[in-house]
């Protein structure tokens, strides 16, 4: 924005001049100022002193800050949530508003809202069972055939008579469960 050519106290010193009964016109004339300009000086500063409009700039000047200090806030705000609702799953989210309900004293809306997750998936409890046995089992066979893929011990797990499909074991695989070699590396 332009600066203005006059400071505070000089457009107070030309409205007391104003209000002394020699009419707009006048100083307007004298200063070089449009008539539109001291309107707004007259809305702005009309009955003010000196010390007031020093009082106002300083408030302007920090409401200023304070906007530019929440407009960055909010797009941190932002940028975590949509982290968040890229980042975790449906379990940790569930963790999350849990731990905010807990240690922040949120109500379950406002936990649910700052997790990014929907009120049915957060009520939802999971029907599948518990496949602990099978990722131990899983762990053992592939630390006894470190060479073997997840394809390898799925053959090996149908043959001991466990039900389960190769996708399902690639994602035991993809989390950690499985410790068998890296198969780029013979690529």
């Amino acid at each position: 924005m332009k600066k203005s050519r006059f400071s505070e106290k000089q457009i107070i010193g030309i409205l007391k001049e104003y209000q002394t009964g020699l009419g707009a016109k006048e100083p307007c004339r004298k200063r070089g100022v449009r008539d539109a300009t001291f309107c707004k000086w007259r809305s702005k500063y009309g009955g003010m002193e000196v010390s007031d409009a020093e009082k106002l700039k300083a408030l302007e000047d920090e409401n200023a800050k304070l906007k530019k200090l929440l407009a960055e806030q909010m797009i941190d705000m932002s940028t975590v949530k949509e982290m968040l609702a890229k980042l975790l799953r449906p379990r940790s989210r569930r963790n999350a508003t849990d731990w905010a309900m807990k240690e922040k004293r949120c109500n379950q809306k406002h936990a649910r809202a700052s997790a990014g997750i929907d009120p049915h998936v957060y009520r939802r409890t999971s029907k599948r069972p518990a496949d602990t046995n099978l990722r131990d089992r899983l762990k053992e066979l592939s630390s006894e055939r470190r060479r073997f893929g997840y394809r390898r011990l799925h053959i090996l797990l149908k043959r001991e008579g466990w039900p389960v499909n190769w996708p399902a074991l690639r994602g035991f695989a993809s989390k950690g469960c499985h410790g068998s070699a890296r198969l780029d590396r013979y690529r």
